[in-house]
């Protein structure tokens, strides 16, 4: 299990953990804007890669954390088969252990689950020096504190993912994208509506202009759907999931205007902010391009029940997650004190002091 690797890097820990000296975990780098500024000496693992054990009849993968996506991927589609949650690459050279440790899922996260979903289990190198693994290789194990999935968006602030296990899915036999004009808060609130019946949509957008909503899986089915759901069929339909919302190639996300990402109550009405938005998941996610101000777009997510996350642009240095509260922060505190007590990996990644 590619051991001489981890010996590396669990020794590159022990000597940091001596020297007091905090470590950056660095694999393809395609995500190193996200979150706070990174700080520490580099900790390559891009290195560590590789597929540790894939079976395709019990749609498991366990993959080492240095595994470039665009590989596990093309291995995954030569017998049929994908990370159903889709995730986003945002640069060349993105990495599983990247991806997971930022929690990232793209379109069809509402309708076929998260990142956190799909992992079964990890093997994580803690900022004590330990190897230490959690969960397993199948979809059903023993009960107990789901210790694996806590790492899934801890950014690597608790451990350096060495091996992740995940669950797999089928690909879908065929899809079909609609799309019409509508605005926005009836798009809501169709999105809702539609959420509730048997339709096979798997991915929803709002781009600002006209409404898209996906289909996937048997012809017939997709045919009664599209009658139901109604607009005309998109002929690029994996360049505009895949490229201009899942890599935000589209043009609403393109200058150097602060991006927010809001995670709402699905049927939140449209939220009246300077700028523009575009909405997907179902209306859970909400993105908000321009400068409406940090007060004012997490107060506007606050009031509706959500929080809201600067995902690009703006000040690294300051908080870029929405504030904890007091006990949250205890229990971060906590956690980070159980797994890095010295505050060696990605210190202060999420937040300051953390």
């Amino acid at each position: 299990m590619n051991n001489d690797m981890t010996e590396a890097l669990q020794t590159r820990v022990l000597v940091a953990l001596k020297s007091g000296m905090p470590l950056e975990i660095r694999g393809g780098g395609s995500k190193r804007w996200l979150g706070r500024t990174p700080t520490g000496e580099s900790l390559e693992v891009a290195s560590h890669a590789g597929i540790v054990n894939y079976q395709p009849k019990e749609l498991v993968v366990t993959v080492r954390c240095g595994t470039r996506l665009e590989s596990l991927e093309a291995t995954l589609a030569e017998q049929g088969q994908m990370l159903s949650f889709e995730p986003p690459h945002l640069g060349p050279g993105a990495t599983l252990g990247g991806t997971i440790a930022c929690g990232l899922s793209g379109p069809a996260r509402p309708y076929a689950g998260s990142a956190r979903d799909m992992v079964l289990g990890v093997r994580v190198l803690t900022g004590h020096g330990q190897v230490l693994r959690f969960g397993g290789e199948v979809m059903k194990n023993v009960a107990g504190y789901d210790l694996s999935r806590l790492m899934t968006g801890a950014y690597g602030t608790l451990g350096l993912l060495l091996d992740v296990s995940l669950k797999v899915m089928p690909i879908p036999a065929i899809h079909q994208t609609l799309v019409q004009e509508q605005p926005p808060n009836e798009a809501i609130r169709l999105m809702n509506a539609w959420a509730g019946t048997s339709l096979p949509i798997t991915a929803t957008c709002w781009d600002g202009e006209r409404f898209y909503v996906r289909l996937s899986g048997a012809e017939a089915a997709l045919a009664r759907a599209a009658k139901t759901i109604g607009g005309e069929t998109v002929a690029d339909q994996d360049a505009f999931w895949h490229t201009r919302i899942r890599e935000q190639g589209h043009d609403f996300f393109a200058g150097t205007a602060e991006l927010w990402r809001l995670s709402l109550p699905s049927a939140a009405s449209h939220l009246d902010l300077p700028g523009k938005q575009l909405i997907e998941w179902g209306g859970a996610q909400r993105w908000c391009r321009g400068e409406p101000g940090r007060q004012t777009v997490r107060a506007a997510a606050i009031a509706v029940g959500g929080y809201a996350t600067r995902f690009r642009g703006g000040d690294r240095d300051s908080e870029v997650f929405q504030p904890l509260s007091p006990p949250l922060m205890t229990l971060h505190r906590n956690l980070k004190q159980a797994f890095d007590p010295q505050g060696l990996l990605n210190p202060g990644r999420l937040y300051a002091g953390l």
